[in-house]
């Protein structure tokens, strides 16, 4: 079963060329036909694969307030005041932000605002990517995951390190341009402590976001990340089981 087609693709380069309210309303069939109803299948398809990648994390096909991030931007702190996203944003979330209200544009907790890591995909003509980790925690997080790898370089090399991660996964984000204040700066793992986000990401190709077999072809792909998930889910003392 295909999830995603030509179509999909399609209307995400036509709404990135006429990205205007009056546009988007005339060809909302063409929205929720080609874009909408094809990632929430896909959701629904990864409720139980995402925990074969790690128990503690859930898909949850909900239209609003689920893994499908919303389509509109916000644009209220932004000089690009287009209202549309050309993208699709999907994000499997740890268990525990269930007891929040959780926000589509960070896929962060919003009341409270707990921070977890995720899993996501990221769906653009030509500039798919897949990726995990935690991107612009709160200072008190971002403190506590860097102190954890002080405490444990090993298991931090380990696994940023392995074949199979290195293999398909590229650490990115943005970082400090001087070490992060109260750390050794001749640590020898300064460059990651000035780490401001702590992700990875692999491109998808247009042939790979169309796939029959997306749902089994993204748990495998997931799989070499889910030990950079789980080693930050132990830095912020985050359940590492089944909820």
């Amino acid at each position: 079963m295909h999830h995603f087609t030509p179509k999909t693709l399609r209307f995400l380069k036509d709404l990135a060329a006429n990205n205007r309210r009056d546009w988007f309303e005339a060809h909302r069939g063409a929205y929720e036909q080609d874009v909408r109803e094809p990632a929430l299948r896909l959701i629904t398809a990864m409720e139980a694969r995402i925990r074969e990648v790690h128990p503690a994390f859930m898909a949850s096909p909900k239209k609003v307030g689920g893994s499908l991030f919303r389509i509109h931007r916000d644009t209220r702190f932004s000089g690009d005041k287009t209202p549309y996203k050309t993208h699709i944003g999907i994000t499997f979330f740890h268990a525990a932000t269930r007891a929040t209200a959780r926000t589509a544009d960070t896929g962060n907790a919003a009341r409270g605002r707990l921070d977890a890591p995720v899993f996501y995909l990221h769906i653009a003509p030509g500039a798919s990517f897949m990726g995990g980790g935690i991107w612009h925690p709160q200072a008190p997080a971002l403190r506590q995951i860097r102190e954890y790898l002080v405490d444990n370089p090993a298991s931090w090399r380990a696994v940023t390190q392995g074949p199979a991660f290195a293999r398909h996964y590229t650490l990115g984000g943005e970082a400090l341009v001087r070490p992060p204040k109260g750390f050794d700066a001749q640590h020898a793992l300064i460059n990651d402590l000035k780490r401001k986000d702590f992700i990875a990401s692999a491109a998808v190709a247009d042939e790979d976001v169309m796939r029959p077999d997306l749902p089994a072809w993204l748990t495998r792909r997931y799989q070499p990340l889910a030990p950079l998930v789980d080693w930050l889910c132990d830095a912020l003392t985050l359940p590492t089981d089944g909820a």
